[in-house]
């Protein structure tokens, strides 16, 4: 069986090049990158060469702007803390959205629990915040706005620079989650006025275990890690050399191919959803119809429990996803979906397919044969 991976969002293989570039700093390249040794020095010129990678892709902006992280949830929980720490003189109070990810929620309802207070503004529809919400959110002891770039359950984009240059007139920092945004759309962090972003490695066919967060040099943060002068004493532990090297590679490869990629990814993406349109009754698209990731298709199959959709798809060889793999196997439906207004039932029908390099139109066209019966299949089990 050939099976076919549609679940990119969640993670994605990492490429030969990566690995390959990865592979000297497992083995004869082992230094720890603050040792003043060859064997250091050599470490440390591989982290300054994947930060200058990292720094292209969001920019240019300068490699000093970028600090290396765990992951996606460790910059995002570094920004949301770190910016509430630093600034809580100025005042308690955040804004985000309904609809962030969990990387971003638990650490303002943490925050919460801990003198801030928070307030979530709504979205439309379509997953898109409501800017006048927004605005009308913001007080005089707001210190920080984190929205997220693009949602990772329905690939909308939210209007950024809008946002952020509302922000920056307030005085007011601005972080984006830009998990899923990095290396799939142009993004340039100082020209859009963003303030703090956080990105990750294995969205992009790089490591697990790697993100960064970007620091405008205007940006007031504490460190979030403590116990060393690493990153420029913004965050300590030693550097994971082959999963930067690595994340930095990825970065660079993406770079190259954002143009391209997107708009072979996008061509799929609609040929996918109007192959369902044409072949299955009663579906209907989450997310923003134009604002959204090139890779990123949601659907809800009406009558139909998105948990067996996937079950039944796995069967045949084809990998998707109910929406975000950090919520797999809560019985709650999608918080983001919820935040849409989408119904109980639409959104436990709702199933998150992302697409990634390595698929093909043959791949496209053998999902929109099987996806009819799966779901007239479940249909009819649910009439009897």
């Amino acid at each position: 069986m050939n099976n076919i991976y549609l679940d990119h969002n969640a993670t994605t293989p990492v490429r030969p090049e990566v690995l390959k570039a990865m592979a000297p700093y497992y083995a004869d390249e082992f230094g720890n990158a603050s040792s003043l040794h060859s064997f250091g020095r050599k470490a440390r010129e591989a982290v300054e060469h994947a930060r200058e990678n990292v720094a292209r892709l969001i920019g240019p902006c300068e490699p000093v702007d970028i600090v290396f992280a765990s992951g996606g949830t460790e910059s995002d929980n570094f920004a949301v803390k770190g910016a509430a720490y630093a600034l809580k003189d100025k005042g308690r109070h955040i804004i985000t959205s309904q609809i962030e990810h969990l990387a971003v929620l638990d650490p303002c309802k943490f925050l919460e629990e801990n003198g801030y207070e928070v307030t979530y503004v709504p979205v439309d529809r379509e997953g898109v915040v409501d800017i006048e919400a927004l605005k009308g959110a913001v007080r005089d002891d707001t210190v920080l706005i984190s929205i997220m770039f693009a949602n990772n359950e329905t690939g909308t984009i939210q209007p950024i620079e809008e946002i952020a240059a509302m922000a920056r007139e307030k005085g007011i920092l601005f972080h984006t989650d830009a998990v899923q945004a990095a290396g799939k759309v142009q993004i340039n962090a100082e020209k859009m006025g963003i303030g703090l972003m956080s990105i990750s490695s294995h969205k992009i066919y790089g490591p697990k275990g790697i993100g960064a967060l970007y620091i405008n040099k205007k940006a007031k943060i504490s460190p979030y890690m403590h116990g060393g002068h690493h990153e420029m004493k913004r965050r300590a532990g030693t550097e994971n050399v082959p999963g930067i090297v690595g994340f930095g590679k990825a970065c660079e490869l993406a770079r190259g191919e954002i143009e391209k990629e997107g708009a072979r990814l996008s061509a799929l993406r609609d040929r996918l959803w109007n192959g369902i349109k044409k072949d299955v009754k009663d579906v209907e698209m989450n997310g923003h119809p134009v604002k959204r990731l090139p890779n990123t298709l949601n659907v809800n199959f009406k009558y139909v429990e998105g948990e067996s959709a996937l079950l039944n798809l796995d069967l045949k060889g084809i990998a998707a996803s109910g929406g975000s793999a950090c919520t797999s196997g809560s019985l709650e439906s999608s918080h983001v979906l919820k935040a849409m207004g989408v119904d109980e039932a639409a959104a436990k029908s709702s199933v998150r397919f992302s697409l990634g390099r390595t698929n093909t139109k043959d791949d496209i066209d053998k999902v929109i044969r099987e996806i009819p019966p799966i779901i007239e299949r479940l249909r009819q089990y649910i009439r009897c």
